[in-house]
């Protein structure tokens, strides 16, 4: 058969390249696992050290010192309820308020709503806030959010008080301010990630959603999102892992308070927080007892992405129309 240049003969490499190319792959796939093997070694390692220090906390304490409420390094007393409700609340609500805003931008930074160069300018921004310290985001909360939340929480405090969230005073440091900044800080998270699922999603879609009469915002919100929404539920775990181990940020702003309350203008506290705060000064059993805090945060930390994973393997089958 005559070959007339449209579809040209494949050559295969002699067996001695092709010998070499077996010996390259299998010393990638041999440093590939052993990278992998000592990332999990070195995970055990750190986990079996915390284990370690935490167990006469655990043998002392119980499951006692997870539904505590009171934390007394002087008597000896420690319970961790407030700061486990604390760090859920205060990285749900930041959930809540960057979700959406988050998407939005994604959203018009992928689908040509803007002028190429204002939407790269966007971009630029958005992503330079992942880069800024949490130290300044703290400062910033500080110099800022703090007198806004005891401005307009005094307001809320005065006219919604009767609801448990809004109950006053409205404290600077609190719940509600370290929420905020959690905020802008997983803003960019779920901004990128967001952005690069809608892009991914193919023109074919969106052309046949037009084809079919859709208007834009039609085939962006009946189309578009539910096609990248494995993307997006990625974003969304990243971001409240995020949150929930923020540390320096949160810890000058949510009031390092030990307090039950459900006031989101209260003083509250995070495991993370309570962990910078008090390591430099613990000692004796207040040591074991951070140790079992910090426990009880990677397991939070675990559960929240065992469920995050879930969701997600869940929403790409119904992506994929195999529910």
């Amino acid at each position: 058969m005559v070959n007339e240049g449209r579809h040209p003969i494949p050559v295969l490499p002699d067996a001695p390249v092709r010998q070499e190319y077996r010996k390259r792959l299998d010393l990638l796939k041999a440093v590939s696992w052993l990278a992998s093997a000592s990332v999990v070694v070195l995970l055990g390692f750190i986990l079996g050290e915390i284990l370690t220090k935490a167990f006469p906390a655990v043998h002392r304490f119980g499951l006692g010192f997870i539904t505590g409420i009171q934390w007394s390094p002087n008597r000896d007393v420690f319970g961790v309820l407030p700061v486990i409700l604390g760090t859920v609340e205060s990285s749900l609500l930041a959930l809540a308020l960057a979700l959406p805003l988050g998407l939005a931008i994604a959203l018009f930074l992928s689908e040509n709503f803007l002028p190429d160069s204002v939407r790269q300018t966007i971009r630029f921004v958005v992503e330079l806030l992942a880069a800024i310290p949490s130290v300044v985001y703290g400062l910033w909360g500080i110099f800022v959010i703090i007198p806004l939340v005891q401005s307009f929480g005094g307001i809320l405090a005065q006219h919604l008080g009767f609801i448990p969230l809004f109950q006053g005073p409205a404290y600077g440091n609190s719940l509600l301010t370290a929420s905020l900044v959690l905020a802008l800080m997983v803003l960019p998270t779920i901004t990128a990630i967001s952005r690069t699922a809608l892009v991914a999603v193919p023109n074919t879609l969106r052309e046949g959603a037009y084809a079919l009469g859709a208007t834009r915002w039609e085939a962006i919100l009946g189309i578009i999102i539910p096609t990248a929404a494995p993307g997006i539920v990625a974003s969304t775990i990243l971001a409240f892992g995020r949150a929930m181990g923020e540390t320096m940020a949160v810890a000058m702003l949510i009031g390092n308070s030990q307090r039950l309350s459900w006031s989101l203008l209260s003083p509250s506290n995070t495991l993370a927080a309570l962990l910078a705060n008090q390591f430099a000064e613990a000692e004796g059993i207040q040591i074991n007892a951070l140790m079992y805090a910090a426990i009880l945060l990677v397991l939070l930390t675990l559960v929240v992405n065992m469920a995050g994973k879930a969701f997600l393997r869940r929403t790409q089958k119904a992506t994929a129309g195999l529910d």
